[in-house]
């Protein structure tokens, strides 16, 4: 039946009547035969007049002192019902989620806590030497390819703050947050998991961590729009641009930050000192290792973004990053018996850098595509390179974009990835492009291989390809321990990749990415052999993710990648396609 919205009149004055058409029903008129209707009930055209506040009459003056107004929000939600309940945030009042002060006017307490389960199996080459083999009689180049890894992170992330935050930024805030780890990695051979060659190919390993503990202070206001400025000192988060390519890290140091005209303008002003991580977990190594865990790496960062620019839309980011590492001449093993500096690679011999990024980024939408892009150049002086014990000149560069388009319930992504390759590592130059710290969440992310995967080259990954959580071929020991190494073979990456919501609490993503070297004259040095083709191979992926509460709570997700190997990765791999399946839920309280 189709509503006739011209009979709304009639039916309220129906209702307003009462008694007196007690014996007529009180339904619209159906049409007569000749199609008019019929005369008992007019028809009221329903014209509403827009709303305008300006015309709604003042309470009068006599009547505002009998008015009695909330001097806060919560006592609002207690008038309605609602109570407290310290174990339930979401169908409750609670304190410990910063709903109502935790003690005088405006001192809020927030507790975040994060539950993050990892299950991991994975089989890829591996580097062994025969002494350390568990098969005596098998190949003493590669070894058996299996691991398997179960993960297990608890954090608790404390947050206390001091203000009215829903119109201007806390006056302090307080941020305190541990990580514990406890992990179970089993290898089919010997010395993988640790240096000794006796180790057990069973490796039980626990950790506790700091990822955050500093102190923010709001400094000033400068417009009405709470366009301010605040400070904030003590291991923070910090990342470079939008998608973590070059620094995307918890480091120890001072931030000045702010907005201005109407939070179109953001800055940084900021100084790090880079901290080492604990081996197998990541976390930062504070506890344990104490000041020794302050690396001699300094990091110096001035950015300035602008919203609506270009374009409406569209966030663009100017950065300046200015990497000072003093770690030449230092040795140094992680707890597994690794040695991480200097790289068991080419001279051995570690040396200072000092090397000055400059980016510009982008993020957002130009009519009704998404775009995100970043482009870095590299300029510096290193003490000594990789493969010479002389002075270099650091001149490198990289650019990576990913449009999107979406329709409906998919979205579809494209994706471009170029870093810079060394292809004279005796020269006095190093054109290979390397991050400081990244972790870019781009081209598939975590589910990708090989950004996942940390695909090793020499001595069972004493040297990797890319690292743990990178996109980079930097040759390096490990993001977490090694230093950068400008004396790479660069990268070419191709991607393209669809996410689907098939439901509002179930998302398929898919990825393939397309990879190269851009010139491997560095690994035919490394390795000692031939001509090595250029070809990586084609890294497809493919992820399930589960929302059941259709928030971020509860979030699971399995996820398969592989890799088919190219001409490349069979000159310097065996010829066996290399996978990684994930399984990973993550509660959040």
């Amino acid at each position: 039946m189709v509503f006739d919205r011209t009979w709304l009149p009639v039916l309220a004055s129906c209702a307003l009547m009462g008694s007196a058409l007690a014996n007529e029903p009180c339904s619209p008129s159906q049409p007569t035969e000749s199609g008019r209707r019929s005369p008992t009930i007019p028809v009221i055209p329903y014209e509403p007049e827009p709303c305008d506040p300006t015309k709604i009459s003042p309470a009068p003056m006599e009547d505002m002192g009998s008015l009695q107004g909330f001097p806060d929000r919560w006592r609002i939600v207690e008038a309605i019902g609602i109570k407290e309940n310290l174990l339930d945030p979401y169908h409750g009042h609670n304190r410990l989620k910063g709903d109502r002060p935790m003690f005088g006017e405006d001192w809020y307490l927030a507790f975040i806590g994060i539950s993050d389960t990892v299950f991991e199996p994975r089989s890829f080459p591996l580097p062994v030497g025969g002494p350390v083999s568990a098969r005596p009689n098998s190949l003493n180049t590669f070894g058996s390819p299996k691991t398997e890894i179960w993960a297990q992170t608890f954090a608790l992330e404390t947050v206390l703050y001091k203000g009215n935050t829903t119109f201007k930024p806390p006056d302090w805030e307080f941020r305190f947050t541990p990580a514990f780890n406890v992990t179970r990695v089993s290898a089919d051979e010997r010395g993988l998991l640790r240096a000794p060659a006796d180790a057990s190919k069973v490796r039980y390993d626990s950790a506790v961590g700091l990822q955050a503990a500093f102190v923010d202070r709001h400094l000033r206001n400068v417009s009405p729009n709470f366009d301010f400025d605040s400070i904030r000192v003590g291991i923070q988060p910090f990342t470079s641009d939008f998608r973590g390519f070059l620094l995307n890290d918890a480091m120890f140091g001072a931030r000045l930050f702010g907005i201005r005209s109407n939070n179109r303008y953001q800055y940084n002003l900021a100084w790090f000192r880079r901290l080492d991580k604990d081996t197998n977990s990541g976390l930062n190594d504070v506890f344990s290792r104490g000041l020794a865990s302050f690396r001699d790496d300094d990091v110096f960062a001035a950015n300035l973004y602008v919203q609506d620019w270009p374009t409406l839309g569209f966030f663009t980011q100017g950065t300046v990053i200015h990497n000072r590492n003093r770690e030449g001449g230092q040795i140094q093993y992680d707890d597994n018996g690794i040695i991480q500096r200097p790289v068991s690679l080419g001279v051995e011999r570690s040396g200072d850098y000092d090397v000055t990024y400059l980016g510009l980024s982008g993020d957002g939408h130009i009519g009704s595509l998404n775009l995100t892009t970043s482009a870095y150049y590299a300029i510096g002086d290193a003490e000594r390179g990789t493969f010479v014990d002389r002075p270099q000149q650091i001149r490198a560069g990289f650019f990576a974009a990913e449009l999107s388009k979406d329709f409906s319930w998919v979205r579809a992504r494209a994706s471009l990835a170029w870093g810079s390759a060394d292809s004279d590592p005796f020269d006095g130059r190093g054109e290979g492009f390397d991050a400081i710290f990244e972790n870019p969440l781009f081209a598939g992310a975590d589910t990708s291989f090989w950004i996942r995967e940390p695909v090793p080259l020499i001595g069972g990954g004493r040297v990797t390809l890319s690292g743990r959580n990178g996109l980079l071929n930097s040759l390096r020991s490990s993001k977490e321990f090694g230093q950068s190494n400008f004396a790479n073979p660069g990268l070419k990456l191709i991607g393209v990749g669809a996410d689907f919501d098939l439901t509002p609490t179930l998302r398929v993503s898919t990825n393939v990415n397309w990879l190269q070297f851009v010139d491997t004259e560095t690994l035919r040095v490394a390795r000692a052999q031939g001509d090595i083709d250029k070809d990586i191979g084609l890294d497809a992926s493919i992820a399930v993710i589960w929302r059941p509460l259709a928030i971020q709570n509860v979030v699971g997700r399995l996820s398969v990648a592989t890799l088919v190997p190219g001409e490349g990765y069979r000159d310097l791999f065996e010829d066996d396609m290399a996978y990684a399946v994930l399984g990973n839920l993550v509660l959040t309280y």
